[in-house]
């Protein structure tokens, strides 16, 4: 073992590249240790290859986008924000623009312009970079052991702190030795890029309480085969809501595709992580869609009759033409009891009202999510009752930082989850050094 003190992270990711530049520009030896061949993996997929960076939403708009435990990172969020990200990267030489939505991207649209240059500061700052590095275990000791006596000790015990964490060693045998180590490693979504859950169960083995990790972000599976065979359907300026045995839990305002295994797109997305999580339970899980958000039942009662006069010589599937997609309407007609080939002047007031029902409220059955190695983020992991949101250090083990989506804290899309990954490294990266 290298019996030197220094700052240890583990995971080359947005969180854990962060807390290795602030480590360093607060003067330690840092050392970054990434298992796969490469830094930033996953970074180099978000946003579909272009890397939505952060997002220029006020504080505490951040933190409502951030549905898993985003109160938690409050004091990371005030201490190195959404302006300060932005201000990171242009300085790194990656100007940055704001898009729909508050989205914020490279210039130059390329996920690899933010990787790079990260890595390059590392570079410049000297830490120590090491890939094809797979920790095994994370190396604590007693705190009775650590040889630290006097006052410091006194607030030690205070602190509740029995253990502390002095290295971590690798499959090859090899033992790197420091004052700190930074545990981020990221989630379970897309393992090819190296997120494999190994935080989690290090922290498990440590005492610490791990929730139950579970998809985020990910495409529902639905039971309705009318759903599957839409496929490649996209809608616009629809609402979904979410319901658990028949109970609303939220609703989305967006846009959603159908496919071949169910439903998918932004509003989708964000609405999985609690279907995710009612399906974990065992719950009957539904999906309803209202198709034309924007009228009232009278409103659409009067539009309906409105297109049955201008079409009442024709079939009921070519008198909705002016109101849905092709594809979509006779799956509506179908959940309306309506035969498409019906003639529309014999639509009688009740079946036009079912109809308008219908549309207001079309409904699925959700019968899974996709797999979590699917998933854009993890829901679940280790639990911030047990982190402190300040300076991200263990409550449990003296010298141990978490950050990123090793936590059990997930956003929606939009540059939320990297702003958190971001924040809660350079907090976990300060007081990596200041603590010490």
């Amino acid at each position: 073992m290298e019996n030197v003190d220094k700052v240890i992270v583990v995971g080359a990711g947005p969180a854990g590249m962060m807390a290795a530049i602030k480590a360093a520009e607060n003067g330690a030896e840092v050392v970054l240790l990434e298992k796969m061949n490469r830094p930033g993996k996953k970074m180099l997929i978000t946003g579909k290859g272009r890397c939505n960076i952060t997002n220029v939403a006020e504080k505490q708009e951040l933190i409502r986008n951030i549905p898993g435990n985003g109160k938690f990172l409050y004091s990371c969020l005030k201490a190195y924000d959404n302006e300060d990200v932005q201000l990171f990267f242009q300085t790194l030489g990656v100007p940055t623009k704001v898009e729909r939505g508050g989205r914020v991207f490279p210039v130059s649209d390329k996920a690899a312009d933010v990787v790079d240059a990260m890595v390059l500061q590392l570079h410049e700052l000297g830490v120590k970079l090491i890939t094809d590095a797979r920790v095994t275990e994370i190396l604590t000791e007693d705190m009775e052991d650590s040889g630290i006596d006097g006052p410091e000790k006194a607030v030690q015990k205070e602190d509740s702190h029995s253990k502390r964490a002095v290295g971590v060693k690798l499959a090859d045998g090899r033992e790197y030795q420091g004052h700190s180590v930074i545990v981020a490693t990221g989630g379970m979504s897309y393992p090819g890029t190296g997120s494999t859950g190994d935080g989690s169960r290090w922290a498990a083995r440590l005492g610490h309480r791990v929730v139950k990790q579970l998809p985020a972000l990910v495409p529902l599976e639905t039971e309705d085969e009318w759903a599957k065979e839409l496929q490649g359907l996209a809608l616009k300026n629809v609402r979904a809501t979410l319901l658990s045995e028949g109970e609303k839990l939220s609703d989305m305002f967006g846009e959603m595709l159908f496919t071949h295994f169910g439903v998918s797109g932004p509003i989708v997305l964000s609405l999985s992580r609690q279907a995710a999580q009612e399906l974990d339970k065992g719950r009957f899980v539904e999906l309803e869609l209202d198709l034309k958000p924007a009228l009232t039942m009278e409103q659409l009662d009067a539009r309906l009759l409105r297109d049955f006069e201008k079409y009442q010589n024709k079939e009921i599937k070519n008198g909705m033409r002016d109101l849905l997609p092709g594809r979509l309407i006779e799956p509506v007609l179908d959940a309306a009891y309506l035969k498409p080939d019906r003639p529309v002047h014999t639509i009688t007031r009740e079946e036009r009202r079912k109809l308008a029902e219908v549309l207001k409220c079309l409904p699925m059955i959700i019968s899974g999510t996709r797999p979590i190695a699917e998933a854009i983020v993890t829901a679940g992991g280790v639990d911030v009752k047990e982190i402190d949101p300040k300076t991200m250090e263990s409550k449990l083990v003296k010298g141990l930082y978490f950050a990123g989506e090793t936590l059990d804290i997930d956003g929606y899309t939009g540059g939320y989850n990297l702003q958190a990954a971001f924040s809660m490294g350079a907090a976990a990266g300060n007081w990596s050094v200041w603590n010490n």
